[in-house]
C-alpha cells in the first residue's frame, strides 16, 4: 500500500519527518549528556568513546531480528515501540543507571527504529521520488543533529538533570508523533520469530544483498561514511582541547553540529543533481572525505576548522544519502526495505565498532590525537578508494 505516490508531501511524511527529528534531537543531545555525566565521575578518556560501542551492539545483535520485526507490522507502530525504549533508556540515565548501560538502552531502540523508518520510505513514495524523500530525511536528521548536538552540549553544561528531562520529554513527543502516521499494510509476515530460524533468514538476507552489485555498493560504501561520522564526532572530543586550547564541551557539541550543516547542503545537492541512474558520481567525492579528515587533523584555528568541518560535512551528505536510496530500490525489490535497512544498520554499526574501537585502542597507548586523527582520515581514503575502484572495474568489464 502507497500513499499518494504523485507527491512526497503526503500526509504520511509530516509526521514521519516530526518523529525523526525529535528522536534524533534527543539521540544526540543524550550523547553529550552522557559525556558529561561520565567527565562528572572522573571517568577515565577511553570510556567516552566507549558510549558508543555500547549504542551500536545493539545494532550488531540485533540486526537478524529487526528487519523482519519491521517488515511484519505497520513501521509506524514499529517506530513507535522503539521510542519508547528509548525513552526508557534515558529516564534509567536520569535516575542513576550508569551512562554507559544506559545508552546502550537507548541504543536497543534505536537498532528496532531505523529499520522502519528507512523502510516506511519506499512504501510512502515512488522510485523516482525516493532519493528526494531520502534528502528529506536526511534533512531532518541533519538539522536534529545539529540542534541536539548544541543543545546537549549547552544542557549538559548547564544542568544534567534538566537536561535529561529535556531528552526524555522529546522522545515522548516523538513517539506522539509516531501515532499520526498512516497505519500501513505490513510488507510481509514473518512466520516464526524463533531466534535460529531469524538468524538463517538474516544470513540469506544478506548473501543475496551482497551479491547485488548496486546493493553492494550501498553497504560498503555507507558503511565506512557512517562509521567515519561517530568516529569523528568522537575525535572532537579529545581534539578540541589539544588543537583549539578551549576546554569546554559545548564547543566539541558545535563543531558536531557544524558538520552537521554541511551534510544537509550536501543533501540538499545529492537530491538535485544525483538519480539512482548516475550513483558513481559520488565516489570521488567520497575519497574527498579522507583527505579533508587529514586536513582537519592539523588545523590549529577555530574559523579554519569550521570551514573543513562543513566541506567534510558537505561531501559526507553528498555521497550518503543516493547510496541510502539506492539500498532501499534493491531491498523493496527483492528482501523487503526492513530487512534490507537492517542488514544496512549491521554493516554500517560493525564499521563504527572497529573504526571507534581503533580510536580507543589508540587512546589507551596514548596517541597524540592529531596523529590518530591522521590516521582515521588515512583508513577512509583507503577505504572509499578501494570501494570506488571495484565498482568502477565492473563498470568497464560489462
Amino acid at each position: 500500500m502507497r500513499i499518494d505516490q504523485q507527491s512526497v508531501g503526503t500526509r504520511g511524511m509530516l509526521p514521519l519527518l516530526c518523529a525523526q527529528f525529535l528522536s534524533a534531537l534527543a539521540d544526540n543531545a543524550l550523547l553529550f549528556v552522557a559525556i558529561a555525566l561520565l567527565q562528572a565521575k572522573f571517568a577515565p578518556n577511553w570510556q567516552i568513546p566507549l558510549l558508543q560501542e555500547f549504542f551500536v551492539l545493539s545494532y550488531i545483535l540485533l540486526a537478524p531480528f529487526v528487519g523482519p520485526f519491521a517488515d511484519s507490522y505497520p513501521k509506524g507502530r514499529v517506530m513507535l515501540i522503539a521510542n519508547t525504549i528509548k525513552l526508557i533508556g534515558a529516564t534509567a540515565m536520569m535516575l542513576g543507571l550508569n551512562p554507559l548501560v544506559s545508552y546502550g538502552l537507548v541504543g536497543i531502540g534505536a537498532a528496532a527504529y531505523s529499520p522502519a523508518k528507512y523502510g516506511i520510505l519506499s512504501e510512502l513514495v515512488s522510485r523516482e521520488q525516493l532519493v528526494k524523500a531520502n534528502a528529506l530525511m536526511e534533512g531532518s536528521t541533519i538539522v536534529a543533529i545539529l540542534l541536539g548536538a548544541v543543545l546537549g552540549g549547552f544542557l549538559a553544561s548547564q544542568h544534567l538533570t534538566i537536561a535529561l528531562i529535556v531528552v526524555s520529554g522529546c522522545y515522548f513527543a516523538a513517539a506522539l508523533m509516531n501515532l499520526l502516521i498512516p497505519k500501513l499494510t505490513a510488507f510481509r509476515s514473518v512466520k516464526t520469530f524463533s531466534p535460529y530460524a531469524l538468524v538463517q533468514h538474516f544470513q540469506l538476507v544478506l548473501i543475496q544483498l551482497i551479491v547485488n552489485r548496486d546493493a553492494r555498493l550501498a553497504l560498503l560504501g555507507g558503511s565506512v561514511f557512517w562509521g567515519a561520522g561517530a568516529t569523528l564526532r568522537l575525535l572532537l572530543v579529545a581534539w578540541v582541547p589539544v588543537a583549539l586550547h578551549i576546554n569546554d564541551i559545548s564547543l566539541p557539541a558545535n563543531l558536531s553540529g557544524v558538520v552537521a550543516i554541511g551534510i544537509a547542503v550536501g543533501a540538499f545537492m545529492a537530491a538535485k543533481f544525483i538519480g539512482l541512474k548516475n550513483v558513481e558520481r559520488v565516489l570521488p567525492v567520497g575519497i574527498s572525505i579522507g583527505v579533508l579528515i587529514i586536513l582537519f587533523a592539523h588545523s590549529t584555528n577555530l574559523y579554519m576548522a569550521i570551514g573543513l568541518l562543513i566541506l567534510i560535512g558537505t561531501a559526507g551528505g553528498f555521497y550518503v544519502v543516493p547510496l541510502n536510496a539506492l539500498l532501499q530500490e534493491c531491498g523493496h525489490a527483492t528482501v523487503g526495505a526492513g530487512n534490507a535497512v537492517a542488514v544496512q544498520n549491521f554493516f554500517e554499526n560493525f564499521s563504527m565498532l572497529l573504526l571507534v574501537g581503533l580510536y580507543i585502542l589508540m587512546e589507551k597507548i596514548g596517541f597524540p590525537i592529531v596523529q590518530a586523527a591522521s590516521i582515521f582520515g588515512v583508513v577512509i581514503l583507503v577505504s572509499i578508494g578501494l570501494i570506488a575502484r571495484a565498482r568502477l572495474s565492473q563498470e568497464y568489464s560489462v
